[in-house]
C-alpha cells in the first residue's frame, strides 16, 4: 500500500485527495472546485494504486479529468442526482440527461440550448414514453434541470445567454455553451453498455458471474471479499455485521481491514458490537452532515434521540420486529422504467440477463415503529421548539417529519419501509440528546417594538 510510504508531512494532502476521488468520482477543472484536480493529478500514481488495491477501483487522471470507476455491490437509493435547489431528479430529467450527453457527443465545440433541445426531442420521440415539447413549460424546466447537471460538472460552460431565459420563453431567450470534450468523454463510462441490459442489476459486481451451481459453489476469493468489505465501508455509512456473510463479517472484524481504510482517507472508525462506521470529522467525503445546523437536521437528531429512548423504555408496549426488505422492490420500480420497444427490441437479442443480488439480510429483525408514532412525537417537538424552528416547517410538520426521517434512513439509522420505520443499530448512539435553546438580545421590530429571536441547539 503506497499510503505507508508517504512521509508524514503530506498525508494530509494524501488523504485529501482520496477523499475527494471517493467523494467524487468525476473531478474537472471546476467541479467539485478549482483545487480538486490539481491535488488528485499531484497524487495520481500513488492514488491508482491503493485504490486498486484497496477496492479494486480504477482511477484515470488526465489533465482535463480524474474519472473514478466503482464497482457496486447493491442498489444505492440514498444518492440520487439532484438539480441547483436539491429537487431529486425524476425519471424525465434523468431520461433528458442522457439523451442531451449523447447529443453533446456528436456536436462540434459549442452548441446552442435550443439546438442540444431539439437534438434530444428528436432522440426521445424514438423512446417509448420519452418525449420533450419545448412549448410545455414542465419540459423546459426539467430539460433545464438536465443541462445544469452537466454544466455544473464542466461538461459544458455558458458562453453566452440565459438558460433560465429560454426556459421561460423559448421564442425570446437562448443560451451559448461551449462544449468540454474531455469531459464528456469521460462522464458516462459503464462497466457494461447499458442497451444490453436486461436488468439494472447487470451493473453491480459479479453480474458477469458464471452461473454453472458446480462453478458458484467454490469459495469465495478472500481477497475480493476484503475489497467488498471495504467498499462497504466507505459508499455506506454504516456497516453491520449482519448485513454481511460469514466471509465477510470476519473480514470486517479483522483491524487490519478498517486500518488501511483509515490510512487511506484520514477517517476514524468508531467500532461497536453491531459493526463499523468511519466517521468524517473533514466533510470533504459524506454526503450528508450529521448532526448539523438547519431545523431538518436538528429534527432528525430530536427524533433520534426520542426513537431510541421509544425501543427501550420499559414501560412501554414491546414494539414488534421486521427484517430489512432487501432489493427486490427497487430492483422491478428501476426495470420498469427500462424503455420498451423502438430500437431496444432489437437490441434484446444480445441482452445480459438479470443476476440475483445477494444483500446479506436475511431473517435478522429490528424493531419497527408505526408512523402514528412518528406523527404525533414530531408534532410533540414542533410544539415544545417550533418557535426555534424556520417558518415553512412550523407550518407543515408532516413534511418536517418525512425529511427528518429520510435524512435518518440516508444515515442508515432507520430504514424506511410501510407503514412505519425499521429501527437500527447506530441509532443508539444519539441517545440522550440535549437541547439547549438561546434567546439572542431582542432587536428592534419595524413598528419600534422589540422582538426575541431564539435559535435552538442539540448535541
Amino acid at each position: 500500500m503506497r499510503a505507508r510510504e508517504i512521509p508524514s508531512l503530506a498525508l494530509d494532502s494524501y488523504q485529501r485527495a482520496a477523499r475527494v476521488a471517493l467523494a467524487n468520482h468525476l473531478v474537472t477543472s471546476t467541479y467539485p472546485d478549482r483545487i480538486a484536480l490539481p491535488l488528485l493529478r499531484r497524487w495520481a500514481t500513488e492514488l491508482r494504486e491503493d485504490l486498486l488495491e484497496l477496492f479494486g477501483y480504477r482511477l484515470e487522471v488526465t489533465e482535463t479529468t480524474a474519472r473514478l470507476f466503482p464497482v457496486l455491490d447493491a442498489l444505492d437509493p440514498t444518492q440520487p442526482a439532484r438539480t441547483a435547489t436539491d429537487r431529486i431528479f425524476d425519471r424525465r430529467r434523468y431520461a433528458y440527461l442522457a439523451l442531451a450527453l449523447a447529443a453533446l457527443g456528436r456536436a462540434g465545440n459549442q452548441i446552442t440550448l435550443s439546438e442540444l433541445a431539439d437534438h434530444v426531442a428528436a432522440e426521445a420521440g424514438q423512446v417509448d414514453g420519452v418525449d420533450l415539447e419545448a412549448d410545455r413549460a414542465s419540459d423546459r424546466d426539467a430539460f433545464v434541470d438536465a443541462v445544469g447537471w452537466l454544466a455544473a460538472r464542466g461538461a459544458i460552460s455558458l458562453a453566452d445567454g440565459d438558460a433560465g431565459g429560454w426556459a421561460n420563453n423559448p421564442s425570446s431567450g437562448e443560451a451559448l455553451y461551449d462544449i468540454e470534450r474531455s469531459v464528456v468523454v469521460a462522464m458516462f463510462r459503464p462497466p457494461r453498455a447499458v442497451q444490453h441490459l436486461r436488468s439494472v442489476t447487470g451493473l453491480l459486481a459479479g453480474a458477469e458471474a458464471p452461473l454453472d451451481d458446480e462453478e458458484t459453489s467454490q469459495p469465495a476469493n478472500p481477497k475480493e471479499t476484503l475489497r467488498k468489505v471495504r467498499r462497504a465501508l466507505i459508499e455506506r455509512p454504516v456497516v453491520y455485521f449482519d448485513d454481511l456473510d460469514q466471509d465477510g463479517r470476519t473480514a470486517l472484524a479483522a483491524e487490519r481491514t478498517v486500518i488501511d481504510v483509515e490510512l487511506l482517507t484520514g477517517l476514524v472508525a468508531e467500532r461497536r458490537a453491531e459493526g463499523v462506521t468511519l466517521i468524517d470529522t473533514s466533510g470533504r467525503l459524506s454526503d450528508i452532515r450529521f448532526p448539523s445546523t438547519g431545523t431538518i437536521a436538528q429534527v432528525a437528531l430530536l427524533l433520534a434521540g426520542e426513537i431510541s429512548d421509544r425501543v427501550v423504555d420499559p414501560d412501554a408496549a414491546e414494539l414488534t420486529r421486521h427484517s430489512i426488505p432487501g432489493d427486490a422492490d427497487l430492483i422491478e420500480h428501476l426495470d420498469g422504467a427500462i424503455p420498451g420497444g423502438g430500437i431496444f427490441d432489437d437490441l434484446a437479442e444480445f441482452a445480459i440477463a438479470a443476476t440475483g443480488v445477494d444483500d446479506g439480510i436475511g431473517s435478522v429483525t429490528y424493531p419497527f415503529i408505526e408512523n402514528s408514532w412518528l406523527r404525533g412525537t414530531v408534532a410533540d417537538l414542533v410544539e415544545r421548539f417550533g418557535r426555534t424552528f424556520a417558518a415553512q416547517w412550523q407550518a407543515d410538520p408532516d413534511g418536517l417529519r418525512e425529511r427528518a426521517v429520510t435524512m435518518l434512513h440516508r444515515l442508515r439509522l432507520v430504514s424506511i419501509v410501510s407503514g412505519g420505520i425499521i429501527v437500527l443499530p447506530a441509532i443508539a448512539r444519539y441517545r440522550d440528546v440535549m437541547v439547549s435553546v438561546r434567546d439572542r438580545a431582542p432587536q428592534n421590530s419595524l413598528f419600534d417594538g422589540t422582538s426575541p429571536d431564539t435559535e435552538t441547539e442539540t448535541h
